[in-house]
């Protein structure tokens, strides 16, 4: 029989990377969003379910309708200045959404559960490592949102034995390698796609934000790990659940880090163009570096970020960017 996992915001960028891993690993994703930050055309491995997280009764009919074996849980608002402005926003739409999908599992008897959750959980520890036994103290409503889903999710395991693997990670770049699938946001905030569209012109100049940072060049440091890698990540915490290893939290990083003139470097290497940038001041709340571990993902998951070099993300995105497309 097919075994089906209803992944939450499928047509977002990674979600839509996730729904290729789980067709890829034998299992039939069921994507369900409400398209609005989502495309309908990523939505290409398995079927679609249009619906709001909100919607208690829908959620009921599609767990009732495919039955799945797990719930992988992407569906977010994660931009970080709105989170600032908007906090209400990002406490009703992750936080409470969030209870219900939890609570519609529960209700189902689909006991399985992946989140995708964040590093900036742990809020500003420049310089450190950032593992899983890191303090967490975020400093906005995104990081707070996410944090308290993974209380929710650790005490509806206490009370009703809901698994859960919790994955924790920063900046996500690159692009499926076959082009089926990309990063396309509007608008769009992320270092690499924002580059790549300077240097095709479809956008003007990047701006770099301070370059008086205590770092090897200047620049804020961020790790950085491929869409590919951390969707595979996501299929092991899966299987890891259906092995009966119980709930488990990891954190998904290189260990390295890399610069924004470093990512800037890299890109002009990867398409032999000139990068148009301009020098900007720093932006509040940037901290210098924030780079995450994954030592116990690697030891116990087996996982091996293969993709994630700088030049390897910024091809696969470039080759998406060239070769890939949603409708607008």
């Amino acid at each position: 029989m097919a075994r089906h996992v209803l992944v939450t915001g499928g047509a977002g960028y990674i979600g839509a990377h996730a729904c290729k891993v789980l067709a890829r690993a034998g299992y039939v994703p069921v994507t369900y969003d409400n398209l609005i930050t989502g495309w309908r055309d990523a939505v290409k491995f398995g079927p679609f379910e249009q619906g709001e997280l909100a919607d208690r009764a829908r959620l009921d009919a599609v767990f009732a309708r495919w039955q799945p074996v797990a719930v992988m849980h992407f569906a977010a608002l994660s931009q970080v200045g709105e989170a600032m402005a908007e906090p209400g926003r990002y406490w009703r739409h992750n936080v409470l959404s969030s209870l219900t999908l939890i609570e519609a599992a529960v209700a189902a008897g689909c006991l399985d559960f992946v989140f995708s959750s964040t590093c900036a959980t742990y809020g500003d520890h420049d310089g450190v490592l950032l593992d899983e036994n890191t303090p967490q103290a975020p400093l906005n409503a995104y990081g707070a949102s996410k944090l308290a889903i993974e209380n929710m999710l650790r005490d509806f395991g206490a009370a009703h034995g809901l698994r859960s693997v919790i994955f924790r990670y920063f900046n996500v770049a690159g692009a499926d390698p076959d082009a089926e699938v990309g990063e396309f946001h509007r608008p769009e905030t992320h270092l690499v796609p924002l580059l790549l569209e300077a240097i095709d012109g479809r956008r003007g100049a990047l701006t770099v934000f301070g370059s008086d940072y205590p770092t090897r060049d200047g620049t804020c440091i961020r790790d950085y790990v491929h869409v590919m890698d951390l969707a595979e990540a996501h299929v092991l915490g899966l299987a890891w659940l259906e092995a009966g290893k119980g709930s488990r939290v990891f954190c998904l990083g290189t260990g390295t880090g890399f610069s924004v003139n470093e990512v800037i470097e890299a890109a002009r290497g990867v398409t032999n163009r000139a990068v148009p940038v301009t020098q900007g001041p720093r932006r509040q709340g940037d901290a210098v570096a924030l780079v995450s571990g994954s030592a116990r993902a690697v030891a116990e998951l087996g996982w091996r970020p293969t993709r994630s070099t700088m030049p390897e993300m910024i091809a696969d995105a470039w080759r998406w960017m060239q070769n890939g497309h949603y409708s607008q």
